[in-house]
């Protein structure tokens, strides 16, 4: 095929999505592996599009944290459901951003005829975390393995020591880097930022608020699978109060610090998945469009030499899509901006706004600008409904589809119909995204 005959650039369908209830570590999922969930939230979504016995052009997922068993996992999770098994699979890992890339990797695809159909998900436990040996134990057990023998294995067990026992390495969210978690970095950023303890109280009780009313008017009820007893998510608390969250103390820096277990997202167990097609497709199987993912940018930045926040990329990545999209920042009916931690998204508005910032660090002619908080994050954040790490992206996604779907049947309106959605993650990256209707 010569270049004059490759196809133009196809518009991709957002089609539906499909998770399971997000769940706060070592409760409701204690026991369920990350290929269970994953399996079970694509057969949700097979379930629901009636997708049983197609081959589609791949499937697409990942998890941030996982079993060297998993080596596989999206694949071996596949082959469990009714799709064909003629459907190609693979494992995409970006941190916190892995659910979102997935689906721009899939929607690439299918906008260049590679593909027409595919879905793009992603799945964390940190319940069922894999536990290694401690270094010393692990290159004995590797040199027994190398023997040759049975004396030359015995003479590397022969070292093995009981106390060895005693000192698992468990798996940690710190930086390599900096040795620093990812809360200490934004316990920084709020410092930086000048982000009160209250402006991040106030917005984690304003995502709880918005979830439990989600919930009350039955939004999630096509977008959900229940799964081991769980309808909704379980990190959710409706009759959250202010008194409640101002009794809790700092939990990353106790003298100082204003991130606390109510403001920054708990460790969770969950899976999402979002089904993705050529508009054709979508058209022959009688589906119809919810939104389209238009255009998308990563970043990252320097949070080791040059000292930027650690979850600021987004910061950095926006203002190039934008920019790439022909758009400003108040051209957006809807926002989702992930839910790291309250202080997170506080100290990047607070960045957009900066005009100091914007020249020196964006490159910006001024200020980057502002948004309505009153259209972010309507049904709900991160805070709310936790932060499965790779299965963050699959969610927004599925909810912002809807709700551009639900503003395009909405009579006479004339928005936009144009979302935004904002994803930092661990390494000092970002994954941004238009979704449009």
């Amino acid at each position: 095929m010569t270049v004059s005959a490759l196809p133009a650039v196809r518009r991709v369908a957002i089609l539906g999505s499909n998770r399971i209830p997000f769940a706060r570590s070592n409760t409701a999922y204690s026991t369920a592996s990350n290929q269970d969930m994953l399996t079970f939230t694509l057969q949700g979504l097979i379930d629901r599009y009636d997708l049983h016995g197609l081959r589609l052009g791949e499937v697409a997922a990942g998890a941030v944290i996982k079993h060297s068993r998993d080596f596989n996992l999206t694949r071996e999770a596949l082959l469990s459901t009714t799709l064909a098994r003629e459907t190609p699979a693979y494992d995409v890992s970006q941190a916190c951003g892995t659910g979102l890339e997935t689906a721009i990797l899939v929607a690439n695809k299918i906008a260049l005829g590679q593909i027409d159909a595919g879905i793009a998900g992603g799945v964390d436990t940190t319940s069922d975390a894999p536990v290694g040996v401690n270094e010393r134990m692990r290159k004995i057990l590797l040199e027994a393995n190398r023997g040759k023998s049975v004396a030359q294995r015995m003479s590397a067990l022969v070292k093995l020591r009981p106390g060895m026992l005693l000192k698992p390495t468990l798996p940690r969210n710190s930086e390599p880097r900096t040795g620093l978690s990812m809360g200490e970095h934004c316990e920084l950023m709020a410092k930086r930022w000048k982000i009160s303890r209250e402006a991040q109280d106030e917005l984690a009780l304003d995502s709880h608020r918005k979830l439990a009313a989600a919930y009350e008017r039955g939004f999630f009820n096509d977008l959900m699978t229940p799964y081991k007893g769980l309808s909704r998510d379980n990190i959710l608390r409706p009759d959250l109060t202010p008194e409640r969250l101002a009794a809790l103390k700092p939990v990353f820096d106790h003298d100082a610090g204003t991130l606390t277990a109510g403001n920054s997202t708990p460790l969770t167990d969950g899976a999402s998945a979002v089904l993705l097609a050529s508009e054709e497709w979508a058209a022959a199987r009688n589906l119809p469009v919810l939104a389209y993912l238009t255009l998308s940018a990563t970043a990252a930045v320097d949070f080791f030499d040059k000292k930027e926040g650690l979850l600021m990329a987004p910061a950095y990545a926006v203002p190039r899509l934008l920019e790439r999209a022909g758009l400003a920042l108040p051209d957006f009916d809807f926002y989702e901006i992930h839910e790291a931690f309250a202080a997170q998204v506080l100290c990047t508005l607070a960045a957009w706004e900066d005009e100091e910032y914007c020249r020196t660090q964006l490159g910006l002619d001024g200020p980057f600008g502002s948004i309505e908080r009153s259209r972010m994050n309507l049904n709900g954040g991160s805070l709310a409904t936790g932060h499965p790490f790779a299965a963050t992206g699959g969610r927004i996604v599925g909810t912002l589809a809807k709700m551009l779907a639900m503003l395009a049947r909405a009579p006479g309106d004339t928005r936009t119909r144009r979302g935004l959605i904002s994803i930092c993650a661990a390494g000092g990256q970002g994954v941004v995204a238009i979704l449009e209707r």
